[in-house]
């Protein structure tokens, strides 16, 4: 579909003298150097602007859509709440502070979140399957609250005040595992017998753990989505940088997550747990304050209360509107006229659900008085946008659902993998011993590889293959790593069967079989993130209405959630159904007589079917469609953007 409209416009000729030097020397003002003249370009960015009647030229010869081009128009705004200057702000500038505060927080969730389970065996004394089900209720209360985090930071405190409130929590919550580690009161005991002083060292970790949770609900769906607000979706060239920054997004975080699983982790089990925790307190200070350095390059969005309202006015106005018939025309259907300087970006209609087409549908349209009084009452009549809006709502919960086996596999990672890991041959070359959680570092490597081959070399060649601007369609980049993830399990339960035969054999709790065994599923899961993990960033930053995005990378975080408790429940159901008549169950304390290779086929078999149930709902899913806006001289030509 193709809509095209043409208006005139009045576009303001930038007369202040920075914006003369910014066309004049573009090179010098986009350079490094830049950052060190910042205070003085917000000041020349403040100097009064002089209007310039439509289709006249200023005295360097620059027509106004040359002119205006030096400023963003995408309803964001600087530090100081003006029109940002696309040069000064915004695009890669801006985002390199944002993601070196990702790589910090990553970092401190990985060297805490890897390690987690030996803690909770080794220190609190829990048994496997009590600790595999408590990180997952854990890791699933952690990705679950970017729900929370994303609605605040849409609908009322914006996301650059989320970010930096979240961090703070997140900040307090590493201040107060210090302080259980460091202070005497609250350290825990060397055996399972002091059961007052484990108490209460177990309760202060957990409100400390649980604290770490709720800065991640605010830090991680409000800072990715502000990250890529820093590009604006209207401008080709920085279009572009933002299918880059995902994947640089996540090389960055992968590069936390790297130093968190080795060095972080070796720290724990070598060191001590408490000189852990205050070097993460320490690096997360660090990187607020870099966070907050980056101030006067951000360009920020103003929240415009909550994005669910239009969606529940849709429904209600469809609904109170059922029994009205189709309009025989499609551009029957209401939409709010577009002023050339709203920010608000409007989408073409399209033939998906169309029951919620009715909440569009104008009845009465031959009595103006009527009509106007009709617009005003927002429960009774949606625009176009507004129901484009829901649909893309709505289409995205079968993609959701057919995200969550994947999930489950990721989620064996961070707890039966890391417990296999603990009990295999862990020696170097030299005596030095790999601690269990660092053998996820081969999934971080792997996924640092995917990206950056995916983004320069596969993306360029793709693009000239198939013509499309992404290379291939973000559903089919989902589709490749559900792929690698059946590759990843199968490959995991045959290493785990040679595991127990070997244990078998050896009747030893620690089996003489390397640790290294485990290294194909961990870096086929590492191409699978590489693959589904960004896309479904992708998608669901992309996908969601321009209000939700913050919302949107919680729809994301909320699929691993909810994998987690999933993973926990198929836990309980599978022990239960396998352990029944007092048979041997596939979950044992010993995890040398467990069946956990079973448990494998079982996930890779789950992965199987969905992919399939996924490939047909991908098959049928229609992209966003976005009327953008290109600025040519006095007119603006919009065209149809399919995501």
């Amino acid at each position: 579909m193709v809509c095209y409209i043409k208006s005139a416009i009045e576009l303001p000729l930038l007369s202040s003298s920075a914006a003369v030097l910014e066309v004049v020397f573009p090179r010098i003002f986009n350079s490094p150097s830049i950052l060190l003249f910042s205070s003085m370009r917000a000041e020349a960015a403040a100097t009064p602007t002089s209007p310039m009647a439509p289709g006249l030229f200023d005295k360097k010869g620059r027509g106004e859509a040359q002119v205006e081009e030096k400023r963003v128009y995408d309803s964001s705004v600087d530090h100081k709440g003006r029109v940002p200057l696309r040069a000064s702000t915004g695009a890669w500038k801006a985002a390199l502070f944002i993601i070196a505060i990702e790589f910090s927080e990553r970092l401190s969730y990985f060297g805490l979140a890897t390690n987690l389970i030996i803690y909770l065996t080794k220190v609190l004394h829990q048994d496997v399957k009590t600790a595999a089900k408590n990180v997952n209720y854990w890791s699933g209360v952690t990705t679950m609250m970017p729900l929370v985090g994303g609605f605040v930071a849409d609908a009322y405190l914006g996301r650059f005040s989320t970010v930096l409130c979240s961090t703070l929590i997140y900040l307090g919550g590493l201040i107060l595992l210090s302080m259980c580690q460091l202070v005497p009161s609250l350290k825990p005991c060397d055996s399972g017998t002091c059961h007052r002083s484990l108490r209460v060292h177990e309760i202060i970790f957990s409100v400390a753990i649980y604290l770490i949770s709720i800065g991640t609900g605010g830090h991680k769906p409000s800072l990715e989505s502000f990250g890529a607000d820093q590009f604006e979706d209207d401008h080709e060239e920085e279009r572009k940088k933002k299918m880059s920054y995902f994947n640089w997004w996540n090389f960055g975080l992968c590069c936390g997550v790297l130093l968190g699983v080795t060095v972080i982790v070796y720290i724990e089990d070598k060191v001590s747990w408490g000189v852990a925790d205050v070097v993460l307190t320490s690096i997360m200070g660090i990187s607020l304050v870099i966070f907050l350095l980056g101030k006067p390059f951000y360009r920020y969005r103003v929240p415009t209360g909550s994005p669910l309202t239009p969606m529940l006015q849709v429904l209600v106005a469809a609904m109170a509107k059922r029994h009205l018939p189709y309009p025989s025309d499609a551009a029957q259907l209401y939409e709010a006229p577009k002023s050339q300087k709203s920010d608000k970006r409007l989408l073409c209609h399209t033939d998906q659900i169309r029951f919620l087409d009715k909440a569009a549908i104008i009845e009465h349209r031959d009595d103006e008085a009527a009509f106007e009084a009709e617009k005003l009452n927002t429960w009774r009549l949606a625009t176009v946008t507004q129901v484009e809006e829901t649909k893309l709502i709505l289409a995205m919960v079968p993609i959701w659902l057919a995200s969550l086996p994947f999930g489950i596999s990721i989620a064996q990672t961070s707890t039966f993998f890391i417990k296999q890991a603990s009990i295999m041959d862990r020696k170097l070359a030299g005596g030095f011993d790999i601690p269990p959680a660092s053998v996820y570092s081969l999934a971080a490597i792997s996924m640092i590889i995917t990206v950056s081959c995916y983004d320069k070399i596969l993306v360029p060649f793709l693009r000239r293959a198939t013509g499309n601007e992404r290379g291939i369609s973000i559903l089919r980049r989902i589709g490749i790593g559900m792929g690698f993830s059946i590759v990843a399990m199968a490959a995991a339960a045959i290493v785990e069967r040679k595991r127990l035969r070997v244990a078998e054999a050896e009747q030893t709790s620690v089996v003489s079989m390397s640790v290294f065994w485990l290294a194909p599923q961990f870096i086929i899961l590492g191409f699978a993130d590489g693959f589904t993990v960004v896309g479904l960033q992708e998608y669901f930053y992309g996908q969601v209405p321009d209000s939700m995005r913050s919302l949107g990378l919680a729809f994301y975080l909320s699929v691993l959630g909810t994998a987690n408790f999933l993973s926990s429940l198929l836990i309980t159901v599978v022990d239960h159904l396998t352990g029944e008549g007092g048979r041997a169950g596939w979950f044992s304390k010993d995890l040398n007589k467990s069946r956990l290779d079973l448990f494998y086929w079982l996930l890779a078999a789950i992965n199987a079917v969905n992919l399939c149930g996924y490939v047909y709902q991908a098959s049928r899913y229609s992209y966003k469609n976005v009327q953008r806006k290109v600025g040519i001289a006095n007119f603006t030509e919009q065209d149809i953007e399919s995501s």
